[in-house]
């Protein structure tokens, strides 16, 4: 009974060890099962074709600008002033208004100028009369001396009269000439065309050539110019066609970069280069004829230095950067990319020129590179829609082909039964 009982406990705990180590290498399996499951699983998922969007090389003109800052400067900013001393009785203009040149501005008291003008006239009056009577002398004692009936003496007295009373009528006609000036001048007219700012001054106001403020400033809209810089780099391929005469075209955007506000042309550029930043400024100038362009207004402006033609041209989205230069997703026929190292020319906007590295008609990829490697396979959604719509034209087809069928074999069993 002994050995019995002693064999059933060896028995038991041959099974109390037996069963948790088996349970615990179950377990293992099932976690490295779950291992190679989830690798398979990553393996296929990277394996799967990856959507994308492509675009074709094209071949065209390819325009080479040069983007810059500039700030709208008129071409003629006047602060116009008195050029005497008077009452202001009257403003011709109103705040805000195109005037040409010569537009009355307005009107300053000129009375006084008037009084002035006729006293230096009647002293001219006066003067020439005795210029006239001394010359009439002269002429008498000239005669005389030729008959020796008068002193030389006198004669030459009579002569220096004269030139005294010839310088009197001069200054009498300067003086004229002054009150006729300063009645012109009581009339304040624009110096130049342009718009009138806020006025200065009032009506009844005195006012004096000392004056800081003036009476209105003039800002000329029409044409005119914007002052932008650009980098010393680019002087070269600026004054080379500059110097030939060409006449390069500047565009004036907006802030946003995004709205053209007015198209014009290069002027000039500046006579020295800035030696603290390495730039160079230059002018160009607008007709303005909208008034989009706004004294002080920052612009982008784009200089048209050069046109590309028969340039490799890609969208700028398709060429990306990296530790070997730039490089594009080059689709093969397969569906899967290759990458492809580029040299990269002129930019213009959404637009990239390919000095080399891309042949006309190849297919790049534009979106979804982010996802993509050397060799990956790629799916375009745009072809995958136009097979799916094919395949539901063909799937449509074959039922209507199939009742067309059945309706011809039942109308021929309908006509044999007949018979």
């Amino acid at each position: 009974m002994v050995p019995l009982i002693v064999a059933l406990l060896v028995v038991a705990g041959a099974l109390a060890w037996w069963h948790p180590w088996n349970r615990g290498s179950g377990g293992g399996t099932g976690a490295s099962q779950d291992a190679r499951q989830g690798g398979r699983r990553g393996a296929q998922a990277a394996n799967q074709p990856q959507p994308v969007h492509v675009a074709t090389v094209t071949q065209g003109e390819m325009p080479v600008v040069i983007n810059s800052l500039g700030t709208v400067t008129p071409l003629a900013n006047v602060t116009v002033k008195t050029q005497l001393n008077g009452t202001l009785v009257d403003v011709a203009f109103k705040e805000g208004q195109m005037v040409r040149k010569g537009d009355v501005l307005a009107q300053i008291d000129p009375r006084p100028y008037e009084i002035s003008l006729r006293n230096a006239q009647g002293a001219l009056a006066k003067d020439q009369a005795l210029l006239q009577t001394a010359r009439l002398d002269l002429q008498r004692y000239q005669t005389l001396l030729s008959q020796d009936s008068i002193a030389k003496q006198q004669v030459d007295t009579q002569a220096s009269l004269v030139k005294q009373y010839e310088g009197a009528v001069k200054s009498d006609q300067a003086n004229v000439d002054t009150y006729k000036l300063d009645l012109t001048y009581a009339r304040i007219t624009a110096p130049v065309s342009g718009r009138v700012g806020l006025r200065q001054v009032d009506p009844g106001n005195y006012v004096t050539t000392g004056d800081t403020n003036g009476v209105v400033v003039i800002t000329q809209l029409q044409p005119i110019s914007v002052i932008f810089t650009t980098s010393e780099d680019n002087l070269a391929a600026i004054l080379k066609p500059l110097h030939a005469g060409t006449k390069m075209s500047v565009t004036a955007y907006d802030r946003s970069n995004t709205t053209p506000l007015e198209a014009g042309y290069l002027e000039t550029v500046d006579n020295q280069i800035d030696t603290t930043t390495g730039t160079v400024k230059l002018r160009a100038t607008f007709d303005n004829k909208e008034s989009m362009l706004f004294p002080n207004q920052f612009v982008n402006t784009k200089l048209l230095v050069d046109v590309i033609k028969n340039a490799t041209i890609v969208p700028t989205s398709a060429v990306l950067n990296g530790s070997s230069g730039s490089f594009v997703y080059v689709v093969k026929p397969d569906n899967t990319v290759t990458v492809r190292n580029v040299k990269a020319g002129p930019v213009d906007g959404e637009r990239t020129s390919i000095k080399s590295g891309l042949q006309v008609g190849e297919r790049v990829v534009i979106d979804g590179s982010d996802r993509l490697k050397e060799g990956a396979k790629i799916t375009i959604p745009a072809e995958k829609a136009q097979a799916a719509s094919g395949a539901s034209g063909a799937s449509a087809a074959a039922p209507a082909s199939a009742a067309s069928g059945a309706r011809h074999g039942g109308h021929r069993r309908q006509q044999s039964q007949q018979q």
